[in-house]
């Protein structure tokens, strides 16, 4: 039989210093975080071991980006989160909150209580709406998060060559003219923030509706199919300087900060942290951010996944 050499004596040496050292290793502080006997994880992300949850979103852009927000933001932290985007008007998804349908889903606190809550009432403040939807949802089972510092209203919008041609400021000059038509959505025809606000409040009894898709309403406009449309404040297209928003001074369209409506059961199941992660994203939605992440999904055609992501990796969120 060969002798061993003295590499090989080495190795073998080497070989069982290393198999002591790792059964003294036990108690090493340093070592790698290990499930405890409750069953937690040490550096446990908050979501983990929650149930899922369901939001859900309206019908246009805006809507989709505030969706993944939440979404993104949420399973960073461990969450699963199920989104259902373009489920309809506020008419529609609140019926798939109330049936179950959804958990949640971003809403505009006046079109809460002039829609949902169905008060025709003119706020005084955002402060008051505020006070005024969380009432109502709290009432049958619905709670708030924070509401966003920004605000994102619907208002009369035209052409700046007709709004020139016919000295249209506010929404009150729309009465000198013998008739106009306005271009709009569905729903807005009989809403309160809608054409029926604007006929019982400014008498613009000369107005004719024009029923359109939520996606045509620019290209009606730029076409003088339609001589006014209905349009959001934060509207990427409004940047161009080629339209004219008129004033509201009686402030039918009331305020329209956002914040997400949740069923109160689920949010319980869900924990205090789901709702801080909620606010931390609301607080950093500026108008100026929300109309820079509109542009980059309505004008340059981003996915509002890729546009939601990079927002919140800017802001540590993701």
């Amino acid at each position: 039989m060969r002798r061993p050499s003295l590499w090989m004596l080495l190795a073998l040496l080497i070989s069982a210093l290393a198999l002591a050292a790792a059964g003294c290793g036990g108690g090493d502080e340093s070592a790698t975080p290990t499930a405890t006997g409750g069953g937690e994880t040490t550096g446990a992300l908050p979501g983990e071991g929650k149930p899922a949850v369901t939001l859900g979103t309206k019908d246009f852009p805006e809507e989709f980006i505030l969706g993944e927000l939440y979404k993104q933001a949420l399973e960073a932290q461990g969450f699963t989160v199920n989104l259902k985007k373009n489920i309809g008007s506020t008419e529609v998804i609140d019926k798939a909150l109330t049936s179950g349908q959804i958990d949640g889903y971003p809403e505009y606190l006046g079109v809460t209580v002039a829609v949902v809550a169905r008060k025709n009432v003119v706020a005084k403040s955002a402060e008051e709406t505020y006070a005024l939807a969380k009432e109502f949802y709290e009432g049958r089972g619905q709670t708030l998060s924070e509401q966003t510092p920004f605000f994102d209203v619907d208002a009369i919008g035209t052409n700046k060559s007709f709004a020139d041609e016919n000295g249209l400021k506010t929404l009150a000059d729309l009465k000198k003219l013998k008739s106009f038509t306005v271009g709009a959505r569905p729903e807005f025809k009989d809403r309160f923030q809608g054409l029926k606000g604007m006929q019982e409040e400014y008498g613009l009894t000369n107005a004719k509706f024009v029923q359109l898709a939520q996606g045509i309403t620019y290209q009606a406009l730029d076409s003088n199919d339609v001589d006014t449309i209905n349009v959001f404040s934060t509207d990427a297209q409004l940047a161009s300087g080629k339209y004219v928003v008129l004033e509201d001074p009686k402030g039918i369209f009331g305020y329209q900060h956002v914040a997400l409506v949740i069923d109160q059961k689920k949010l319980e199941e869900l924990g205090g942290e789901f709702m801080d992660i909620i606010n931390q994203v609301n607080a950093l939605l500026t108008n100026d951010a929300i109309i820079a992440m509109n542009k980059a999904v309505v004008i340059d055609k981003q996915p509002e996944a890729d546009v939601a992501g990079e927002f919140l990796k800017a802001n540590g969120l993701a």
